[in-house]
């Protein structure tokens, strides 16, 4: 059956996406469209924090996109070599948080050594923060995008913990989103299954699918990544049907061949 996955492919990765992998193993025909556009910002402030580990008491990722910005700090003033020689094993020498797999492996691909991608969500990753952390730490740093939810800054900030967030990226939609769906639709016909990953790509994407499907969108089994994003697809009307038990390719392929038996 055919699945549309509303989502970026996954950087640096040669082969197939991950997802597109899996659920083939299952069966399925699965289309990536990806559904935001990034602009990277403030790289010049992002980079003298990064070369000031002392002034911080650890870092926080939430998306692979903040560690692309950090890629980017290093590579355009060449300084990765006084990264690699000067600056990453202090920083290892701290925490640092991440959210998820994928941003777990690019973090690695710094040098540095994540904990938490087991973790899944924010809310989950601030948990296992407030474990680590008192308000007698210096201010962590959590590089970020212009809309990210307030889940984990508002929970170290109750609890006394100090936080210095930093806009990295902003994030719009993609300019060739709804030419790319409306021509999916034409071609393809209704999907058997679409996958949101994020509540931005609700918000997005859902006008757009709603007028395509037309009288068949009850029959899509409509699967989101996580949590977040299955409260944006219910806040909707959605009705969803199938929730990744974790951020994976692996858990999200086999909730929606499960949902599509």
């Amino acid at each position: 059956m055919n699945v549309l996955l509303l989502k970026e492919p996954r950087e640096g990765e040669s082969g197939p996406d991950p997802y597109i992998k899996e659920l083939a193993s299952y069966g399925h025909k699965a289309t990536l469209i990806p559904v935001l556009a990034f602009k990277f910002v403030s790289l010049n402030v992002l980079s003298d924090r990064l070369f000031q580990p002392e002034k911080h008491g650890g870092l926080i990722f939430t998306s692979p996109r903040a560690v692309e910005a950090v890629r980017m700090c290093l590579d355009a003033n060449n300084r990765r070599e006084e990264w690699i020689r000067a600056v990453k094993e202090k920083w290892n020498a701290k925490s640092i948080y991440v959210v998820g797999k994928a941003t777990a492996a690019l973090v690695r691909e710094l040098g540095l050594d994540p904990q938490g991608e087991d973790t899944g969500t924010a809310e989950v990753l601030s948990h296992l923060i407030l474990e680590k952390e008192d308000a007698s730490v210096l201010p962590l740093f959590f590089p970020c995008g212009s809309i990210k939810r307030e889940v984990l800054p508002t929970a170290l900030r109750e609890n006394g913990v100090p936080l210095e967030t930093l806009t990295v990226y902003q994030t719009a939609q993609h300019p060739d989103l709804e030419k790319n769906l409306t021509d999916y639709f034409s071609e393809q016909g209704v999907p058997a299954s679409i996958a949101f990953f994020s509540p931005s790509g609700v918000k997005f994407c859902l006008e757009v699918v709603r007028r395509l499907a037309g009288q068949k969108l009850n029959r899509i089994k409509f699967a989101a990544i996580g949590p977040t994003t299955a409260d944006a697809m219910t806040a909707e009307g959605l009705s969803v049907g199938c929730t990744a038990e974790k951020p994976t390719a692996q858990h999200l392929a086999a909730g929606i061949a499960q949902a599509l038996q």
